[in-house]
């Protein structure tokens, strides 16, 4: 099993990384996340799975061991592969996502790139109770706040992405649970601009 790596960056692409490591080049897919705290010619650390299927061995890295914890964890559902882990790790920060499984959040699990609403409520039913508070961060579960909704479909009608949109206001409440409907859009339209 590679659980970690340490080497030069040879090559970034838009969902890998080419890591040299003791003369040996091994390529590991990388969230968007991992993959923008990357340099070419600069040595970086990648915590590792290994993924074994019949005809293939895959390595995946990330950046820290949270988004690591939360990869394995999602592999674990029924449905889920290597894929459409790496997008719900791209989509949102380890803690939202953790934050998002452990409330069984739909709105903002189907933000992620091939995770329909079935997929959702399997990965929701499945995990429930099963995401340890420390991936959380230190917020624990997001509270809920009544002008995200409203907020959410004013940013929407004024054009920008429904996936795009959740995952902000979904950071912006983190930090601010008080927030009502027009501050969470202004900070939501700084982020987004």
């Amino acid at each position: 099993m590679i659980r970690y790596l340490k080497g030069t960056v040879l090559r970034k692409t838009s969902n890998t990384a080419v890591l040299l490591v003791g003369g040996v080049g091994l390529e590991a897919g990388c969230p968007f996340s991992t993959l923008a705290e990357l340099t070419e010619g600069q040595e970086a650390v990648l915590h590792t799975k290994l993924v074994v299927r019949e005809d293939d061995l895959s390595l995946y890295g990330f950046a820290d061991e949270r988004s690591l914890e939360l990869f394995e964890l999602l592999l674990g559902v029924s449905g889920v592969g290597p894929k459409v882990a790496l997008n719900m790790l791209s989509s949102l920060t380890p803690s939202l996502l953790a934050r998002a499984l452990a409330e069984g959040d739909l709105r903002l699990l189907t933000g992620a790139q091939g995770v329909g609403k079935k997929l959702a409520e399997r990965i929701a039913l499945d995990l429930r109770g099963k995401v340890p508070a420390h991936l959380m961060g230190e917020g624990g579960p997001i509270r809920q706040n009544r002008g995200v909704e409203e907020a959410e479909l004013a940013l929407v009608t004024l054009g920008f992405r429904e996936s795009q949109v959740r995952g902000v206001v979904a950071d912006i409440v983190q930090k601010n649970p008080e927030a009502n409907t027009q501050e969470i859009i202004k900070l939501a339209l700084k982020a987004l601009r």
